[in-house]
């Protein structure tokens, strides 16, 4: 039996109290944390892209940053270069991003497990080698310092956001796309074409003898990915005012692959848990000593250890257990 606490608790919209919580972050908080948030922000919407292959489809991609530097880039370009507004910038992003997507996914899905993952692994070292030596249109190994914040002037005459300054309003302009597009592929994940790439997850071979183009879900999911990313990497070319090749280079592949992992790819909202504890916990370590990837590989490894199924698989396993005792002693 449910208790009454519960089942109250169950009704409050947890997703839209986070959200406000954040929301308050730059009248409450420092602006260091303003800082944070932002990258947690970004790097959540990263790592939600990627767990939409990994977790929800079951395709391991080592070259997801492809598609995440490719929208930093389209979006950097367009902004610096050309003086283009950020309302035309972003969707322009994430349109390249999927474009690239389409033209590698539609390789990268005729592999499968091992090889499907060094082929994304390829691409994106493809992309990082243009985006290295293409200096005429990259700016090559020096990027594309400067890039310009949206033009957020009209924030300034609201009331209560004409006290912020402007990475204040920049973060706020974050939280929202980011929360709109979570909100995006959510929906998807729910929707009639989620259940098939869950279900292409668990048997690829079933699948396609009751009729399903594996192929062309897994490629769809790889575009819906690819311009999710291509989102993020726009953003966070901004909150970086530039663009640079590193963004593009595998580290970054295994990065958001931690975040993910860490935060358990079974559950929605485990990427942000994990993309969450991996920037507090390298933002903190950093601090205090230099050694610090030892620090952060040995914090890690005791977590992935403790929390098989990621941090939020633990606590749902942990609120499972604690519901269980609840009701035998109320059946006691």
């Amino acid at each position: 039996m449910t208790s009454p606490a519960a089942a109250a608790a169950r009704r409050v919209p947890w997703t839209l109290v986070v959200f406000l919580v954040a929301f308050t972050i730059p009248w409450f908080g420092s602006r260091y944390e303003t800082f944070l948030a932002t990258q947690i922000a970004i790097s959540a919407l990263f790592a939600v892209s990627l767990n939409l292959l990994l977790g929800t489809t079951g395709l391991v991609s080592f070259g997801h940053v492809a598609y995440f530097g490719i929208g930093s880039y389209v979006c950097g370009i367009l902004m610096k270069t050309y003086g283009l507004p950020f309302a035309i910038a972003l969707p322009a992003a994430a349109f390249g991003a999927s474009l690239g997507a389409l033209v590698f996914g539609f390789f990268c899905v005729r592999l499968t497990r091992i090889y499907f993952a060094m082929l994304t692994l390829a691409f994106s070292q493809i992309v990082w080698a243009i985006c290295f030596k293409w200096n005429d249109v990259t700016g090559g190994d020096q990027g594309l310092p400067d890039v310009p914040y949206p033009d957020l002037g009209w924030m300034s005459s609201v009331p209560l956001l004409d006290e912020l300054r402007v990475s204040d309003h920049f973060y706020l302009l974050t939280l929202v796309l980011v929360m709109l597009s979570l909100a995006a592929m959510q929906r998807i994940i729910a929707s009639p074409f989620g259940r098939m790439l869950t279900t292409i997850r668990e048997n690829p071979e079933r699948a396609a003898s009751i009729g399903l183009d594996v192929r062309g879900y897994e490629l769809a999911a790889f575009v819906v990915a690819g311009g999710f990313a291509g989102i993020a990497g726009a953003l966070f070319g901004i909150f970086n005012r530039g663009v640079f090749a590193d963004y593009v280079y595998w580290p970054k592949s295994a990065e958001v692959m931690i975040m993910t992992i860490l935060g358990g790819i079974d559950h929605f909202w485990g990427p942000v848990v994990g993309a969450a504890t991996l920037v507090l916990l390298n933002q903190e370590i950093t601090s205090y000593t230099e050694y610090w990837p030892l620090v952060l590989g040995a914090i890690l490894l005791v977590l992935l250890f403790a929390f098989p199924g990621g941090i939020a698989g633990g606590l749902a396993a942990g609120f499972a257990w604690l519901r269980r005792k609840r009701a035998e002693r109320a059946g006691a």
